[in-house]
């Protein structure tokens, strides 16, 4: 227990904190902003404000807020009226956000993001500089998806991944995912679970062990929030699930209190650059170079470029410049990269040796399908 209590004594110190709200938190079941709810959250995060902290909101519910503005009885399942909900629930929920936080004298600013902004270079660096500037100038900054112009962002983990991606974005000293239930459940027996406080990591049991399929206005369930969870924790970020619909639960939080499920940071990340996380963590993957074992060790323990003698197969279809997984023969990931060549050129290239090359047009210097300057490998 002292060893727990060490750790949650690290979220009494965090200064930069991203809080994830949920769909069902602020919510209710018709669609309709839960005011009393959001009245009782912007409270709490108007005092972590006034405490000097900085915090960002990364907050669900434009879609909900849509469905009862339109008069809908349940959600749409076509992505034409989810965008369309969407646009019109954005606005709504902002306005409310807008009138709760001004009644503390605290200002708010709008950022709408897709996946795409986040893997392009430029625009993710802007999005980091224009959330810091926020911060610097006390202004907090409410995130969402940009759901009115997303396609397969508007479907996943109702804001986790992207409450995730921002706490790496900006590196924030802890992330909490607010939901409706009071952290991660394990089995107690006899039908039973129980709230586990804290969790070393996320791994294949805790995510089997995972409850929760969302429900008819969110996406997102307990693998979610675990699934993304570890990925900040792994990167030395502490995250806490928890539940928002208790009062006072983020104080509680952010004073050491033994709320909700922490997953703790790891406390030696890997060092990666601000540029080999982007490529790393903040991409898809849109195909795979399958290396072989000569190609391997050059690569892992020699520090050299992957060239197109080592690739055996490739994977995918991707344009030049694209985000790809690199596969030992065994099919594990030994890493990802920047592709130099689109996968229709990979395909004819693979295998050859540099004068061999010289007879495909454009290609009369020794090509590097991947740089080692663009190569990111997993930790072992």
């Amino acid at each position: 227990m002292a060893v727990e209590k060490s750790i949650r004594t690290r979220l009494t110190k965090a200064q930069r904190i991203i809080v994830k709200i949920g769909s069902r938190v602020i919510v209710q079941r018709t669609g309709r902003p839960d005011r009393r709810r959001m009245r009782e959250l912007v409270r709490q995060l108007a005092a972590l404000h006034k405490e000097g902290r900085e915090v960002v909101v990364v907050s669900s519910g434009a879609i909900g807020s849509g469905i009862e503005a339109l008069g809908w009885r349940k959600k749409p399942t076509t992505l034409k009226l989810l965008q369309m909900a969407a646009a019109v629930g954005q606005s709504r929920l902002m306005a409310e956000y807008d009138e709760l936080f001004a009644a503390h004298d605290i200002r708010i600013g709008q950022i709408l993001l897709t996946h795409e902004d986040l893997r392009h270079r430029t625009r993710h660096l802007n999005a980091s500089a224009t959330i810091t500037t926020l911060l610097e100038h006390r202004v907090i900054p409410i995130i969402n998806e940009n759901d009115v112009v997303a396609i397969d962002e508007i479907k996943f983990g109702d804001n986790d991944l992207l409450a995730a991606l921002t706490s790496l974005l900006i590196q924030a000293d802890a992330l909490v995912l607010l939901s409706t239930v009071d952290g991660f459940r394990a089995p107690a027996g006899k039908g039973r679970t129980r709230r586990v406080p804290t969790l070393a990591g996320v791994g294949e049991k805790e995510l089997a062990l995972a409850l929760g399929k969302g429900s008819a206005l969110s996406t997102g369930g307990m693998a979610s929030k675990l699934q993304s969870a570890g990925m900040v924790a792994e990167n030395g970020i502490p995250v806490v699930i928890a539940n928002g619909r208790s009062d006072g639960v983020l104080e509680q939080i952010l004073a050491g209190a033994d709320i909700g499920t922490l997953i703790k940071a790891n406390v030696s990340p890997s060092a990666l650059s601000r540029r080999e996380r982007w490529i790393t963590l903040f991409h898809r993957p849109e195909g795979a170079l399958v290396v072989d074992n000569g190609a391997r060790v050059a690569l892992l323990e020699k520090g050299r470029s992957l060239l197109p003698v080592g690739i055996r197969e490739v994977e995918g279809h991707f344009e030049a410049g694209a985000v790809v997984s690199i596969k030992a023969l065994d099919g594990a990931e030994i890493g990802r990269g920047l592709c130099t060549f689109s996968s229709t050129e990979m395909r004819l290239m693979k295998g050859r040796h540099s004068k061999e090359l010289e007879a495909i047009p454009g290609h009369t210097e020794a090509p590097e399908a991947v740089h080692r300057d663009n190569l990111v490998f997993r930790k072992k």
